[in-house]
């Protein structure tokens, strides 16, 4: 039978031959070297037969050696398979032989522990007589004397141990006699631990005395470390050949009694240190540290391995164990003084120079990784208690009622003073806070959680001062060269001020978008303004926490029904994003080259004041689940973001002659828009000719209006920079 792929091939064979033949026959000149063709063709085709051949003979060969192969290993094969047979017939006829030699197996064992008992006998004898020795040592405080001798022995019940593990199971009785008899060796060991112990625990104490008990200590502990890692390295595969009590992990244990110490000593002050003895305790807490820290560095750090960085370790210790210890202490009932000395140690005398800032201390450990020595819950929780106790003056103005009205006003009044100078002083802290965060943005931290905190103190004190002037006469005596109390007032100046440091720090944040907006760039970006609102959103969401009523919606009662008005804090957030927008198209212009680019301007513009409404919506509803749900009212947002839309409209005006009459209702809608301003818009649109300005210059000065009562301005804070006067002299070449 032909094959197919044969066959296929032949066809496609016969294909190419007449495609070639046609090609070259083609011409009836080339008909005359037909015969030169036909003896290359049959020399071409002879020649690849040869080689065919010479293959397919070559391939046979090789077949046939490949039998012959097979054929050869069949036999050898066979031949093995013979012989093992012949091996498991003679192995099965003497089995039986091998099992009189379990008897001689035992007494070789037998044999062998025996020995092993006879070459350790002599320091079986001598166990006793060593172990009172070493106990000896212990008691002397001659600890590595008493250490030596207690490896030795120990070395002598490890191989003890080894042996007979190696001659018999673990739980045989032998292994059991060695353990009851060594039971001195591991007494001795909890002996030397707790002296071992006992001097670290006084380490502080020794190294200013005598530091050699504290270095022998650590020479101990150090061998016992690496005798441990030995073990460790030698018994990694089998660990149950790991000799009792190891590893002992001495070096671990060494950082775990310090902690114990260092946590000893703080509880040991609990008596007595209640009312006025709580700022000395804290007094004579810091002496102590620093004194501790000191030894530390200069006089332990000598004694320890440089490995151990036994510095660090113990700030850290230190820092972890007063943390506990301030925690159980600000769980008591703390009176007002006592919270408030509790606070300040906490906050500004713990990371000061004078302690844990110290520029000895800084190289050892840096502050930010200590972190807070208590809780941020525990120091809000203490902060709202110590605002809360300033109802202790309404308290003591009772008791003076006691004895009459006039010494209950004269505290009272006393107390507003005292109040109004704390604001004022607070307000002085908040400005220079801001001045500093303006030097170096990264410093202070958490410079905005600190202002919203110090509104809500201000907010939780108006209260405080409200009960105080309702418990006043109703003609209270003041001083005769001293003008009344307001504490009202500096307190709400105080607040605004810290508001408007909160806002500033939204403007910082929004800046760099600010810097691209309005600007050709900024046509074709279509999500500028959407980075603006992202930032706003992340940076108002602080807002949360501030109370009411400067972030809260909260209701105005009206003669006709009640209308829901926007905290302090959201209103002037929205009121300074839409000023800083139109001082960047006033003070950065954009001049317009064609009509398209005007109505692609105004167009931009408008979408951004639609976002910007969205956004003041959202500011104006978040708000908690158990405050009011209502929203700012649409009039007053609308207002904010209408005078974008209403500077849009001038830019996209098409009939230049009509600029006056909306400019007109522009001034109507916004009367502190100067002549600055609208030249300004003017110069934006970029077509606007000289006759049509003078004509709205015209309108300006007719039509200028003093502002009306309850309007905010907007323009009167955007100043427009003064344009540069073309020098008009000809420029001439000296002679």
């Amino acid at each position: 039978d032909v094959w197919p792929e044969l066959e296929k091939a032949e066809k496609l064979a016969r294909g190419a031959a007449l495609k070639w033949a046609s090609g070259v026959f083609y011409r009836p000149d080339q008909l005359e070297r037909l015969g030169q063709y036909r003896k290359r063709e049959s020399q071409r085709t002879s020649s690849v037969q040869s080689r065919l051949k010479s293959a397919v003979q070559s391939y046979l060969e090789g077949v046939g050696s490949g039998l012959e192969q097979l054929r050869s290993a069949l036999a050898e094969i066979r031949e093995v398979s013979c012989t093992l047979g012949e091996v498991r017939s003679e192995w099965s006829g003497k089995a039986s032989g091998f099992q009189s030699l379990e008897h001689l197996r035992e007494i070789a064992s037998e044999h062998e522990r025996l020995a092993a008992a006879f070459n350790n006998l002599p320091h079986l004898c001598s166990v006793p007589v060593a172990v009172i020795e070493t106990r000896r040592l212990i008691e002397s405080r001659r600890l590595l004397e008493a250490h030596a001798s207690l490896m030795e022995l120990e070395c002598w019940q490890d191989d003890i141990h080894r042996q007979l593990q190696r001659t018999s199971s673990p739980s045989s009785e032998g292994a059991s006699l060695v353990f009851d008899y060594f039971a001195g060796v591991r007494q001795l060991g909890e002996a030397l631990a707790k002296e071992l112990w006992d001097v670290i625990r006084c380490g502080l104490v020794l190294v200013r005395q005598d530091p050699t008990p504290f270095v022998s200590a650590v020479r101990i502990i150090e061998r016992e470390e690496r005798i441990d890692c030995t073990l460790l390295d030698t018994h990694d595969a089998n660990p149950h050949l790991m000799p009792p009590g190891r590893p002992k992990k001495w070096r671990t244990k060494f950082f775990r009694v310090i902690e114990e110490a260092i946590a000893v000593r703080f509880r040991a002050t609990y008596l007595d240190i209640r009312g006025p003895g709580l700022a000395n305790h804290l007094v004579a807490l810091q002496n102590s540290i620093m004194n501790d820290l000191t030894i530390v560095k200069h006089l332990l750090e000598q004694c320890c391995p440089p490995h151990y960085h036994i510095s660090r370790a113990y700030m850290l210790m230190c820092h972890k164990c007063l943390s506990a210890y301030l925690q159980q202490v600000i769980s008591w009932n703390l009176e007002n003084s006592e919270i408030f000395t509790v606070l300040k140690w906490v906050l500004h005398v713990y990371h000061s120079p004078e302690m844990m800032g110290h520029p000895d201390l800084c190289s050892e450990v840096d502050l930010e990784e200590l972190g807070p020595l208590i809780s941020q819950d525990a120091l809000e929780q203490m902060q709202n208690k110590y605002v809360n106790t300033v109802r202790m003056l309404e308290e003591n103005a009772r008791v003076a009622l006691v004895i009459s009205e006039a010494l209950r006003d004269q505290m009272i009044v006393m107390g507003l003073y005292e109040l109004e100078t704390f604001l004022t002083r607070l307000r002085e802290a908040l400005v220079d806070y801001g001045k500093e965060w303006r030097k170096d943005h990264t410093n202070p931290k958490y410079y905005l959680h600190y202002l919203l905190a110090a509104i809500n103190s201000c907010i939780s004190l108006r209260g405080a001062i409200e009960s105080l002037q309702q418990q006043q006469s109703t003609a209270p005596q003041y001083r005769v060269n001293r003008a009344p109390p307001c504490p009202q007032v500096v307190l709400e100046r105080t607040t605004k001020r810290a508001c408007r440091l909160v806002i500033d720090e939204l403007l910082f944040e929004v800046q760099p978008q600010f810097l691209h907006l309005l600007s050709r760039s900024w046509l074709s970006d279509c999500e500028g303004i959407d980075r603006i609102c992202n930032s706003v959103d992340q940076h108002c969401s602080h807002y949360r926490r501030v109370r009411e009523p400067y972030f809260q919606v909260h209701l105005t009662v009206t003669k006709r029904r009640q209308r829901p008005r926007t905290g302090f804090l959201v209103v002037e957030s929205q009121w300074a994003l839409v000023v800083e927008y139109v001082r960047t198209l006033m003070q950065k212009p954009m001049v317009c080259r064609n009509s398209e680019e005007r109505s692609h301007l105004s167009d931009r513009m408008a979408q951004d004041a639609l976002q910007l409404g969205d956004l003041f919506h959202r500011m104006s509803s978040r708000q908690d689940d158990d405050h009011c749900t209502c929203s700012q009212e649409p009039q007053s947002c609308e207002m904010l973001t209408g005078v974008l839309s209403a500077l849009a409209e001038i830019i996209r005006i098409n009939d230049t002659s009509m600029l006056s009459l909306e400019v007109s209702g522009l001034v109507t809608k916004y009367p502190d828009i100067s002549e600055e301003h609208v030249l300004v818009l003017l110069d934006v649109r970029g077509d606007v000719p000289r006759e049509v300005r003078g004509t709205v210059l015209d309108m300006l000065e007719q039509s200028a209006h003093p502002l009306p009562k309850g309007y905010r301005p907007i323009f009167n804070d955007i100043l427009v920079p003064t344009p540069s006067m073309p020098f008009c002299l000809p420029t001439v070449k000296c002679a």
